[in-house]
């Protein structure tokens, strides 16, 4: 397979097509507005619909209707433009409607800045709408994780029928990298796909007023809402096969470091040169963020371990929290931040390692 060099929203957006999305609505916000823009052009050239609409709100609505017909949808934002389609994802989650959506997050709270950051992780997830619904969310740490993530996204969506979030940051969407693309659906695989929906989707058949009555949330009895959480609490559960992580020079830790995205990347260079050093460093880098690996920080020696260091681009910190569950207070836990659009150094790491080691 052959190698290109792409920018990360644009790899996102091509890696979406060819998972076999159709469908594309969003609203220009930096630092992913390469992603609509991408899909505008490509979308006529497969036989997709792009559409850009009048706010965030009017998008993920847009997204909610073509995935109940069955077609694979997509939306993306950055931070506070997430925050307004947290509605509308949330219906797809109470509908059972499979969609894919990407967060190129930037600093906040509010507005905040157009620059990087990690500052939506407790949104991603703990709350991103109402009800206490969850969602597979994938972190990546290089444009080509980006790419396999979200190629690999629909394929969960449509498997438990529920929203998928790909919680990227404005270093993976803006920088280029060469990547491998993954082969495009063919159409009739495409087809086969949107198919095999039927016996749920809107598609024009008789039973299409019961299908409302279900997609359409406010409809439903507190009976039958019960007994939609307890599935969907069913389903939350059977995703402990779907952990993800990398562990990284563990095995004579004195210090480990924990880090998601692109601050794992940073600190995985750090940890190269602190050994370098003579430092006995090592990393836990969570690929899916939820659910959350916290069986990774067993993996951990705390006979050797003098400390556990967080790194993260979000002041307060916010990773801190699954880390502190995993790690169960055996042994200290220091954290590196930044926020406001700084990006994390890998100066700043090796620091801050050195610190955390000394104390």
């Amino acid at each position: 397979m052959s190698r290109v060099f792409m920018k990360g929203c644009e790899a996102i957006a091509e890696a979406a097509v060819r998972a076999g999305c159709r469908f594309f609505a969003g609203y220009p916000i930096t630092p992913q507005n390469e992603i609509p823009e991408y899909f505008s052009r490509r979308m006529p050239e497969v036989g997709g619909t792009f559409v850009q609409g009048e706010s965030e709100v009017a998008s993920i609505s847009m997204v909610y209707g073509a995935a109940s017909s069955g077609t694979r949808a997509m939306t993306s934002s950055s931070s506070c433009g997430i925050a307004l389609k947290s509605e509308g994802i949330s219906y797809c989650a109470s509908a059972r409607i499979p969609m894919v959506y990407v967060n190129v997050s930037r600093g906040g709270p509010g507005v905040g800045s157009i620059q990087p950051a990690q500052m939506d992780y407790l949104q991603a997830t703990k709350a991103s709408g109402n009800g206490g619904f969850q969602m597979l969310v994938f972190a990546p740490s290089t444009v080509q994780e980006a790419v396999d993530m979200t190629y690999a996204a629909f394929d969960y969506a449509d498997r438990d029928r529920n929203p998928v979030l790909i919680l990227a940051d404005g270093v993976i969407g803006t920088m280029m990298e060469p990547v491998e693309l993954p082969p495009m659906r063919s159409d009739e695989e495409i087809k086969a796909i949107k198919e095999g929906k039927r016996p749920w989707a809107i598609v024009g058949h008789e039973l299409d007023y019961a299908h409302r009555a279900w997609i359409e949330p406010g409809q439903w009895s507190t009976a039958v809402m019960q007994r939609t959480n307890e599935k969907a609490a069913a389903l939350y559960e059977s995703w402990e096969k779907d952990l993800r992580w990398e562990e990284y020079r563990l095995e004579d830790a004195e210090l480990v470091i924990a880090a998601y995205g692109i601050s794992a990347r940073i600190a995985r260079s750090a940890v190269n040169l602190l050994r370098q050093e003579g430092y006995a460093v090592g990393l836990i880098r969570p690929i899916t963020v939820n659910p959350f690996p916290y069986k990774a920080f067993d993996k951990i020696d705390y006979g050797k371990c003098k400390a556990v260091l967080d790194v993260e681009m979000s002041i307060p910190a916010q990773f801190l929290r699954d880390v502190s569950i995993g790690v169960k207070d055996r042994c200290p836990i220091t954290t590196c931040l930044c926020s406001g659009g700084n990006i994390m150094s890998r100066e700043s790491i090796i620091e801050a390692a050195k610190k955390s080691l000394e104390a």
